[in-house]
């Protein structure tokens, strides 16, 4: 059963407007689905197969002699031969919409982009599947909860009452798609990622480091990153958890969000946060085994918070847009979770796992109201599993998940 995307009315746009398009994601997100779905007519290449690599990295020039026409190329950082070929393949044939492509490595990828491909090729990146995706609501608007967005969300909601059996399942297709056993899929996913793409980007010794490495993150998913916590965690050094963070960022797997900074803000902490962004993988990572658990266990607020940041980041992703995110703490221990930076507005977000929301949990947006005055601050608002939207002041929202 195929999920439809809401960034393939994006995708379908942009292919007409450039000749090459990347498609970047997370492994088993959907790209080569999403790809072939749009690309019927295009022939598919995925350099998986070990024979076409093969070719692709030793003689490139014969690999496009035997593959012409309009291609879609998977997998595509592991031949970065292929770059400079592409190049000349597109100013030769000048028409928009020849290739495209895919991968699940970000870095590598956007090396061989910007030195050969730069002005020639779209970029984006697919995210898990969004809630929108999995209840099929046709609401393709960024999250930023002003006036307008809530009246227009307001006309497609759909009651979201099993929010946790979906923060443990996590995003990826394959388990909406058909029955899947949720423990052997993640385990064969993490085997199959380290085996594939750490094993590239770094010189590991046993997989199991690297995966108990990864436990580690998603245990403190939601937190200050802390090097040298995560290294004791994992039994690793501080640099090799650095070298690591940056592979998991590079397969997209995490996500650092910055600190908010203004030069009225001084005491302002300069660390960014992280996020493991699928809930599925962090809940099996983490060994919290089914939703009930999640609900009702010790960690349900870092769940549901990652689960709420990672939503509102793929409704910023599947519209082609870096999410203009940020959180806020200073040196008193006053925090913001997330802050939206849009059109000179910043829109202060609390994320609470309560059904209770009241007024005193956004006591921190003062911070921005009493110190910025060069920037219009929009009522703020605390996302809760209380049902409904509902005031709590008269600059204070509380909206149910549904409402992303």
């Amino acid at each position: 059963m195929y999920i439809p995307r809401h960034i393939q009315p994006l995708l379908q746009r942009i292919r007409r407007q450039f000749p090459a398009l990347l498609l970047s994601g997370a492994r088993q997100v959907g790209k080569s689905t999403l790809l072939q779905y749009i690309g019927a007519d295009y022939r598919y290449l995925t350099l998986d197969d070990p024979l076409l690599l093969t070719q692709a990295q030793d003689d490139p020039r014969l690999f496009f002699l035997n593959n012409t026409g309009n291609l879609i190329l998977d997998e595509v950082q592991y031949a970065p031969e292929l770059f400079p070929l592409l190049k000349l393949e597109i100013d030769k044939q000048k028409q928009n919409g020849q290739y495209m492509l895919s991968g699940s490595q970000t870095f590598p990828l956007m090396q061989n982009v910007s030195e050969s491909l730069a002005g020639r090729i779209a970029i984006l990146q697919l995210t898990g599947l969004s809630q929108r995706e999995i209840r099929h609501i046709d609401f393709y608007r960024p999250f930023i909860p002003d006036d307008d967005y809530l009246t227009a969300r307001e006309a497609m909601l759909a009651p979201y009452d099993d929010i946790w059996q979906h923060i443990h399942r996590g995003d990826m297709p394959r388990l909406y798609e058909q029955e899947t056993d949720w423990d052997i899929y993640y385990a064969s996913y993490v085997a199959t990622y380290i085996e594939r793409d750490v094993r590239q980007l770094a010189n590991i010794g046993a997989g199991s480091d690297f995966t108990r490495f990864m436990a580690a993150v998603a245990a403190r998913s939601g937190e200050l990153l802390n090097y040298t916590n995560l290294a004791q965690d994992a039994g690793i050094s501080a640099d090799t958890a650095k070298r690591w963070l940056t592979i998991l960022q590079a397969a997209n797997i995490i996500y650092l969000l910055p600190p908010y900074s203004h030069n009225h803000l001084k005491r302002a902490i300069k660390t960014p946060k992280l996020y493991l962004l699928n809930t599925g993988l962090m809940a099996w990572l983490s060994r919290w085994l089914t939703p009930e658990t999640i609900a009702q266990g010790a960690k349900s607020g870092q769940f549901f918070e990652t689960f709420i940041v990672s939503e509102i980041i793929k409704t910023f992703r599947n519209n082609g847009l870096e999410p203009p995110l940020y959180y806020y703490r200073d040196t008193n221990q006053k925090e913001i979770d997330l802050i939206i930076e849009h059109n000179q507005t910043l829109y202060p977000l609390e994320i609470k796992t309560t059904a209770g929301p009241n007024k005193k949990m956004a006591a921190a947006f003062a911070i921005l109201r009493n110190n910025l005055t060069d920037i219009r601050i929009h009522k703020g608002i605390i996302i809760s599993q209380y049902p409904q939207k509902w005031y709590l002041a008269e600059d204070v929202i509380n909206l149910p998940p549904m409402y992303i």
